[in-house]
């Protein structure tokens, strides 16, 4: 039986201490060391999105906010923090997985690692409630050995493709952002507002029910059966701003047993930085 790649909290308290069982606290910001320092789940290393789930150019119109890093740099800090193939990882954040614990989630399991789970709700206040807290900083085994792969698994796409299908029937372009930032009403983050050409608007917060836990796999298939349509998986490509949010809508096509499509990650923050078209909804 395949493992879900989402965790509820009752499962989760079950096996979080068990020694093959990796805990990482992937919330973000400026501040977010400092937060996981001064409280996180027992047990949790902390993982940094800025300089280590990403590599940060100093032109952030070549390839977004948060572009991947080379394969062998990930590696290498999969083997820092300590995690081998036979891991079992689980991933949260103070963001009911919506930032980078999503994108963590993403990047093993392009990697191939199938043992990896995102924590259901994250430190929302239920799942707070009930979990063991504490504060300090977890260190990663020094012992670990090398994590060898060569290459991303899961298809992702380019801003040249973007561009070339976005008005293409047979493709569907998935911006994830809120609605607002996609209307061209307001952008608080990017240099320009607006949304890519032909690009349709499914807000992350849509994959969640009132109190951030992810809706039922059967609810989520169905929805996103209806939306997709007769559109092949392979021709579905999704974008949030930097590439990190939208690995919450693959996480959630996991979670309903679809097939993930692409993941364009530059996102906004690179097409909106290389005078690309650029669509508004007039208010």
């Amino acid at each position: 039986m395949n493992l879900s790649p989402i965790i509820n909290i009752e499962e989760f308290l079950r096996i979080f201490r068990d020694p093959h069982v990796l805990i990482f606290d992937a919330r973000s910001g400026a501040d977010a060391k400092a937060r996981y320092t001064a409280e996180h789940i027992e047990g949790a290393r902390f993982v940094d999105l800025d300089t280590q789930l990403a590599d940060i150019k100093e032109d952030v119109a070549q390839g977004g906010r948060h572009p991947l890093p080379e394969i062998e740099k990930f590696t290498r800090t999969l083997g820092e923090l300590g995690i081998s193939k036979n891991k079992h990882v689980v991933i949260y954040d103070d963001k009911n997985g919506s930032n980078a614990a999503a994108r963590f989630w993403w990047m093993l399991r392009s990697l191939g690692h199938e043992k990896v789970q995102v924590l259901n709700g994250g430190l929302n206040k239920a799942n707070r409630d009930k979990l063991p807290l504490c504060a300090g900083t977890v260190l990663a085994q020094q012992e670990a050995m090398p994590y060898h792969a060569e290459k991303w698994n899961l298809p992702v796409s380019s801003i040249g493709e973007v561009e070339n299908v976005s008005l293409d029937p047979n493709y569907l372009i998935v911006d994830v952002r809120d609605k607002a930032r996609y209307d061209g009403l307001t952008e608080p983050i990017d240099l320009v507002a607006g949304h890519i050409p032909g690009a349709i608007n499914i807000p992350f917060t849509e994959n969640l029910d009132g109190n951030g836990y992810f809706l039922s796999p059967d609810t989520l298939k169905t929805k996103y059966t209806e939306t997709f349509g007769e559109t092949e998986p392979r021709n579905i490509i999704v974008h949030c701003g930097s590439g990190v949010t939208a690995c919450h809508m693959l996480l959630a096509l996991a979670h309903a047993e679809m097939e993930i499509p692409k993941l364009y990650v530059g996102s906004w923050s690179e097409w909106s930085r290389n005078n690309k078209k650029i669509e508004k909804v007039n208010p």
